[in-house]
């Protein structure tokens, strides 16, 4: 796990770290930073709380919060105040002034804030200098659509402080949080015990849409055998759900793979490693049934597309056979229309006319034409 322990300030000494919010204030109004800085308007102060995307803020030190600051300016400041102390700032969906502000007071790289700013990123594990830009993408399956929704997670975990931007709900970090907090001996062995907790919760996250998903292969096939024409277009929708699924835990494996790869490296807790390996074994399992599920939703439209062109062809056979018996009725009684239509015509000279057996002959032809067609066509199976 390529994270070193935290570098702890000098008890008393003044903190590296700039004031942020006063560097802010100076380039607003291009002056260089002063001392005492101007407050902001109170309805220009309530403006900027309501927009705070700050979901919770905490020092801790040992394991125990020791401040809950409210905004970003106070987190600051109680982490100078305790430099022996560790910063946790979660946030949902901050705006690009509030990762800049991070980024300021942390020392965060360019590249690890754009890619934090533009987000839509594949799971993925990026050092810079001591701190780790780590991005997750969570899921949750939605009973009521019978859907997979997926949000991204970013995480950066520095020697004495970690902060989550979620871009979504999911994963809920407040439960992390709260778990944590109630085991002090887990807290205290800092941010890289942090960072495991919001890896357990993503992981374990994922087993209810594993389940989610594998009832509705489940209706998946019923219907397929049942002859449902409409199951096509719902495997289509669920092998894109699965790949997308697909695509946001393979990638996974290898952040944790990179993370036990460091572990002798820089020293971790031999605790921290069991969780790892523990949250490593259950990531496993899912991409193995993720990858059933692809094969299973690959053979069921195979199988449908078979049943389907079965159908296809008992249905052409049967109108074919309709075909052919209308075919065949049409001839029988197409001979007597012709002979009829004959004898309709008034011509002068018409050597039945005279004949006592005009008639008998001409019905008796009909007949014999109409039946010898029968026996043709019912030969032949057109009847």
């Amino acid at each position: 796990m390529a994270i070193q322990l935290p570098a702890f300030r000098p008890e008393g000494g003044p903190s590296s770290r700039p004031r942020a919010s006063i560097i802010r204030a100076a380039a607003r109004t291009g002056r260089a930073p002063s001392s005492r800085p101007t407050a902001p308007p109170p309805r220009e102060q309530a403006t900027r709380e309501q927009r705070s995307s700050l979901v919770d803020s905490a020092v801790y030190i040992d394991g125990d919060r020791v401040a809950s600051p409210h905004t970003l300016a106070e987190t600051y400041q109680a982490l100078h105040a305790q430099p022996e102390g560790m910063a946790w700032i979660g946030m949902y969906r901050p705006n690009e002034r509030e990762i800049a502000s991070l980024a300021e007071e942390f020392g965060l790289h360019e590249l690890a804030v754009e890619d934090a700013i533009i987000a839509h990123q594949r799971p993925k594990l990026e050092r810079y200098d001591d701190t780790l830009f780590v991005v997750l993408r969570a899921a949750r399956y939605v009973d009521a659509t019978e859907e997979v929704e997926f949000g991204e997670l970013h995480v950066f975990v520095g020697p004495d402080f970690v902060i989550t931007l979620r871009h979504a709900e999911a994963p809920d970090l407040s439960a992390v949080r709260r778990r944590m907090e109630s085991n002090p001996d887990l807290l205290e062995l800092g941010p890289e015990a942090v960072l495991y907790a919001i890896l357990d919760k993503v992981v374990d996250g994922y087993a209810p849409v594993v389940r989610g998903l594998e009832n509705d292969i489940d209706e998946i096939e019923t219907e397929v055998f049942s002859g449902n024409p409409g199951v096509s277009r719902r495997i289509y929708e669920l092998s894109r759900e699965v790949a997308e699924f697909q695509r946001a835990t393979r990638p996974l494996a290898a952040v944790l793979q990179a993370l036990g790869a460091g572990f002798d490296k820089y020293g971790i807790d031999e605790e921290l490693r069991r969780y790892l390996r523990d949250v490593s074994d259950h990531l496993t399992e899912v991409i193995e049934r993720i990858a059933t599920f692809r094969q299973l939703l690959r053979d069921m439209l195979t199988v449908n597309a078979t049943l389907v062109a079965q159908q296809q062809n008992e249905e052409t056979q049967l109108q074919n056979e309709e075909i052919k018996k209308i075919s065949a009725w049409a001839a029988i009684l197409f001979a007597p229309t012709l002979i009829g239509t004959v004898y309709g015509m008034n011509f002068e000279y018409m050597p039945e006319l005279g004949w006592v057996w005009g008639y008998p002959f001409a019905l008796g032809l009909m007949a014999a034409v109409c039946g010898g067609l029968f026996v043709v066509f019912k030969k032949r199976d057109w009847i």
